[in-house]
């Protein structure tokens, strides 16, 4: 990238050229900066019981840190010169045709849910009061957009083994106010693709697929983000690619980068990009609402919306971990395929249900879960602590059930079928990590001690 031209572009400054001293202070400046992450942050040697072993964490290099300074000499603070470059990796990496970058995978849910109450969609968009379709294990922000929307969650239950939505009950759910399906790829594993595309189709409903912890999982050979109207991924540093805070919502139509980024920029009509003016011509020509003619269209807004934009920072990272993210997919399937070959050889199936992923899918594995079996006498915050005690952190199915989560209880919503199996889940699941830092070593060593703390229990 010749980045004077780039720069000059959201600076405004006469920059000078490759060959100038402040070219040639900027590559100092970035050669020091990979020696000192040499220096710095190596890798340590994983020693048991000393050593954390993360549930689930970031991957980063020289290269990453390089981009962060390089951002950063620019001092341009929003969104400039890698926003736009990010946004335009993002897509070709992830199989669909558009990116709108975001501040986390939250506000990414919350946009793509949103951007489905414009008046654009016309008598289709979703409306105070109307229903949308989810389950009640999983993150909590699949289901805040529907409620912070005034609008219905509708629950329903989740298969044990694959901690999705029960195919059998989502016909129960459908009533005249169903106006949409909100569903996560539970830790990476994609649901039913088949049977939830042809659902919405067959009902003319909306679907979200919030891909936040599958960015490379695949169904059918499809990547998971491309079979609905919208689809949501998280950058936090737990996820498969980070940039700090971040996030991102994918679509394939492109009438969507409007009213997506209108409600992503204060909820304004105008799609200048940042630091830009006048793009539509017209600026000063505009008669919308009841604004007086030629109201300035920088300041007209069609949308209630939010200031959501990414940074440039966060952007340059993203932008260098997307380099990667092939590497990272690689390795958290193959780390998954190895505890599970692992839990195997032990006879661990015999005191829990271990993650299935549908046939038709390839995961792109966020987490190994494991759910206590009812016959097994294992109390699972005993084991939790256990293994806490030897620095190996664990992580719970975020919620465990949402109807009982003080913000939730009494938010008005509807529960289809029971929740029996998204009880059990809230009682007996949790996951241990399977994330690209870990090697053989920590993956033996979480392995060892589940089976330690079952033969002593």
């Amino acid at each position: 990238m010749n980045w004077s031209r780039k720069a000059k572009k959201y600076t405004g400054v006469n920059l000078v050229e490759d060959n100038n001293k402040s070219d040639q202070l900027r590559k100092e400046i970035l050669r020091l900066t990979g020696e000192y992450f040499d220096l710095v942050h190596k890798k340590k040697e994983f020693v048991p019981n000393e050593t954390f072993v993360a549930a689930s964490s970031k991957v980063l290099d020289k290269n990453d840190l390089n981009n962060l300074v390089d951002s950063s000499l620019d001092l341009w603070l929003t969104a400039g010169r890698y926003a736009e470059e990010f946004e335009k990796k993002l897509p070709k990496k992830f199989g669909t045709n558009f990116a709108s970058s975001t501040v986390s995978g939250s506000a990414a849910n919350l946009l793509a849910f949103s951007a489905l109450t414009s008046e654009y969609f016309g008598k289709k968009r979703i409306k105070d009061g109307d229903e949308v379709i989810t389950v009640a294990a999983g993150f909590p922000t699949t289901v805040a957009p529907i409620i912070h929307n005034r609008c219905v969650p509708v629950y329903l239950d989740v298969d044990l083994d694959t901690c999705n939505i029960k195919i059998n009950e989502i016909k129960k759910a459908l009533t005249k106010k169903t106006k949409a399906v909100f569903l996560a790829h539970t830790l990476g594993n994609p649901f039913d693709l088949d049977a939830i595309s042809k659902f919405c189709k067959d009902n003319d409903l909306f679907l979200i697929e919030d891909c936040c912890d599958a960015f490379g999982s695949k169904f059918d050979g499809k990547p998971v983000g491309t079979f609905g109207n919208f689809a949501s991924l998280s950058f936090y540093p737990a996820h498969h690619i980070t940039t700090g805070e971040g996030g991102a919502v994918l679509y394939n139509d492109i009438k969507m980068k409007r009213i997506v980024e209108s409600f992503r920029d204060w909820g304004r009509d105008c799609w200048c990009q940042t630091g830009m003016n006048n793009t539509c011509g017209k600026r000063y020509s505009w008669k919308l609402g009841k604004l007086p003619q030629g109201y300035d269209h920088k300041f007209v807004y069609s949308h209630v919306g939010y200031n959501m934009k990414i940074t440039d920072i966060q952007a340059a990272l993203g932008c260098s971990q997307l380099d990667k993210v092939e590497q990272f997919i690689d390795k958290r399937k193959e780390n998954f395929e190895y505890l599970l070959k692992k839990f195997n050889e032990e006879k661990l199936d015999k005191y829990f249900i271990l993650p299935k992923a549908h046939p038709k899918s390839e995961p792109s594995w966020y987490g190994f879960l494991l759910t206590i079996k009812n016959k097994s006498k294992i109390n699972r915050n005993d084991l939790v602590k256990h293994l806490n005690s030897k620095r190996i952190l664990t992580r719970l199915l975020f919620a465990g059930n949402l109807t009982k989560q003080p913000g939730y209880m009494n938010k008005k919503h509807r529960v289809v079928g029971g929740l029996k199996n998204t009880d059990k889940i809230m009682s007996d699941s949790f996951w241990v990590g399977v994330w690209p830092g870990l090697g053989q070593k920590e993956l033996d060593f979480i392995t060892y001690e589940i089976k330690k703390y079952i033969l002593k229990s």
